[in-house]
């Protein structure tokens, strides 16, 4: 097979050994993977994938068909549309993951779509429900909505009627984050459009005293990026007088069981809502997958709205 393959720091496509499923696990030809900020870190050596996943093969999602079973897989049959967040290995035209972590593709998805929204939509589900409790009524800031986990984290919170604000620094994007079902604004002074309840954090230690100044009471704030920088100073004064709370979550290196249980509650609460066109993937842009140099380097580049997808033939 031909997969993408970080050596030294550079983008490769290269040819490696064919993979074969374990006890457990399903053979998909992959379709479409989407690019993220991990990939980014783990190229420039910052970002390892966890035991288990291929060292040099990045890629965090995945949609593909299934055209192997491993012993005892029973949740899928060859053929079958599956989309699945995976430790890495994505950007290949092969993969492996356990049965358990895929997810079936909605009807409503495309190829391109399908491959950009297990990584982004589980996290912002997660992030959101199952670490911030977020409920009907409260307000929600978004910074760096423009991104993968922004646009989805806009959607799902307008979905479970909250009222959503989203920092976005590019003018130009503000009027397509804004039709996602968010107030569209600029990062500086953010502070007086709150207080809010959830505010969830995808740029990093910045956006930190703003975040306590503008929290509501009994407020909270979920990190999930820290592109901007991972080192702050604050009061704890701050923290205390809202009875707030601060958590961080990653997704990646989440034992299976904690896996599967993410992706159970995306194909609950999420999938339908592609079919009943309620939620929607923006692609800024795809690739081939024999061009994944040039896909990382557009990511790279910055200004983008949605997401950055390779494709294969």
């Amino acid at each position: 097979m031909q997969a993408v393959t970080i050596a030294d720091g550079n983008i490769e496509v290269t040819g490696r050994p064919d993979p074969e499923p374990g006890k457990g696990e399903i053979l998909v030809s992959v379709r479409a993977a989407g690019l993220n900020g991990a990939d980014m870190m783990q190229r420039k050596g910052h970002y390892p994938a966890p035991p288990g996943s291929p060292a040099d093969i990045p890629g965090l999602e995945l949609a593909g068909e299934v055209v192997g079973l491993g012993d005892g897989a029973a949740r899928f049959e060859e053929g079958d549309r599956v989309m699945a967040v995976v430790g890495g290995g994505g950007q290949a035209e092969l993969a492996v993951l356990h049965e358990r972590t895929a997810m079936p593709v909605p009807d409503a998805l495309d190829w391109p779509a399908a491959g950009g929204t297990p990584e982004v939509f589980t996290t912002a589900h997660d992030a959101l429900f199952t670490q911030a409790g977020l409920q009907a009524g409260e307000r929600l800031l978004v910074h760096g909505a423009a991104g993968g986990v922004g646009c989805a984290a806009v959607q799902l919170g307008r979905a479970a009627g909250a009222r959503v604000t989203a920092t976005v620094r590019n003018e130009a994007h503000r009027d397509a984050v804004a039709s996602l079902g968010a107030e569209a604004i600029p990062p500086e002074g953010f502070e007086d459009h709150g207080p809010f309840d959830v505010i969830l954090e995808l740029v990093g230690a910045p956006n930190l005293d703003g975040n306590l100044r503008s929290l509501a009471t009994l407020g909270r704030i979920v990190i999930i990026g820290i592109g901007a920088g991972g080192k702050a100073e604050f009061h704890l004064a701050a923290l205390m007088g809202t009875r707030g709370s601060i958590r961080g979550s990653t997704l990646r290196a989440r034992p299976l069981e904690e896996k599967a249980a993410a992706a159970r509650a995306m194909e609950r609460h999420v999938l339908p809502l592609f079919d009943a066109g309620a939620l929607k993937v923006p692609i800024a842009e795809t690739f081939p997958l024999e061009r994944a140099a040039d896909a990382y380097g557009r990511f790279e580049a910055g200004g983008k709205l949605g997401k950055i997808v390779l494709v294969t033939s």
